[in-house]
C-alpha cells in the first residue's frame, strides 16, 4: 500500500488554492485594465508574464517539498479554476460603459 502524506498534500492544496485565487484574480484586473486602455496588448501581455512567472515560482517552490505536495497544489489550482469558470458561466454580462 502507498503511504500519502497528507501534510504535504494538504500544505500543498492550500497553496494551490491561494495561487489559483491570485491567479484568476490578476486575469480579471488584467482585463479590466486591457479594456480601459489603448494598449490592451501590451497591458495583456505583462499581465500574462507576472502571473505564469508568480505560478511557475510558487510551483518550483512546492515542488521542493515533494511529489506529494505537487499534486495537491496542481488539484487544488485546477479546482480554484473549475469554480472560478463556473462562475463566470453564471454571473451576468456587465453592462459596457
Amino acid at each position: 500500500m502507498i503511504a500519502i502524506d497528507w501534510t504535504s498534500f494538504a500544505l500543498g492544496a492550500g497553496a494551490g488554492s491561494l495561487m489559483g485565487v491570485l491567479f484568476f484574480a490578476g486575469l480579471a484586473l488584467g482585463i479590466q485594465l486591457a479594456l480601459r486602455t489603448e494598449r490592451a496588448a501590451l497591458v495583456l501581455a505583462l499581465s500574462a508574464a507576472l502571473r505564469i512567472a508568480a505560478l511557475l515560482v510558487a510551483g518550483w517552490l512546492v515542488a521542493g517539498a515533494g511529489v506529494t505536495a505537487l499534486a495537491g497544489f496542481g488539484l487544488a489550482f485546477m479546482l480554484v479554476r473549475l469554480i472560478a469558470i463556473s462562475i463566470m458561466r453564471i454571473s451576468p454580462p456587465a453592462e459596457a460603459c
